[in-house]
C-alpha cells in the first residue's frame, strides 16, 4: 500500500502539472508558476504527511485520526501562508482565479491523502 501511495500521489502531481501547462497556453493569465509552485508544495507536503501517520500508527492505531487532522491543518496552513505571500508579492495585478486554483489544489491533495491513508489503516 505504501508504494501506491507514492504512485498515486505522483500522477495526481503530474495530471495537474500537464492540466497547468495547458491552461498557460489556453488561458495565459493564470499565473503558472504560482500554480506549479503549489502543486509541488502540496505533493511534498503530501509525502511528509504519509511519513508523520504512518510514524503515528505504529505508537497506536487511534493516533491516525489525530495524524490526518494534524497534517490536513499543516497543508492548511502553509497554503495560506504560502497564498499570502502570492498576493503580498504580486499586489498590483492578483489574479483571483489563481488563488481559488491554489485551494482547489489543497482540496485534490487532502481528498486523496485521507482517501488513501484511511484505506492503509483498513489493511
Amino acid at each position: 500500500m505504501k508504494n501506491q501511495y507514492f504512485i498515486i500521489t505522483i500522477i495526481v502531481f503530474v495530471v495537474l502539472g500537464v492540466f497547468f501547462f495547458t491552461l498557460k497556453k489556453m488561458a495565459p493569465e493564470f499565473h503558472f508558476v504560482a500554480l506549479e509552485t503549489g502543486n509541488t508544495i502540496m505533493a511534498l507536503l503530501s509525502l511528509i504527511t504519509f511519513f508523520i501517520v504512518k510514524k503515528q500508527l505504529t505508537n497506536r492505531p487511534e493516533a491516525f485520526v489525530r495524524g490526518v487532522y494534524s497534517a490536513s491543518f499543516l497543508k492548511l496552513m502553509v497554503c495560506m501562508v504560502s497564498i499570502l505571500v502570492y498576493v503580498l508579492l504580486n499586489r498590483t495585478h492578483i489574479h483571483k482565479p489563481s488563488v481559488f486554483v491554489l485551494f482547489g489544489i489543497y482540496i485534490i491533495y487532502t481528498v486523496m491523502e485521507t482517501w488513501l491513508l484511511s484505506k492503509i489503516v483498513r489493511d
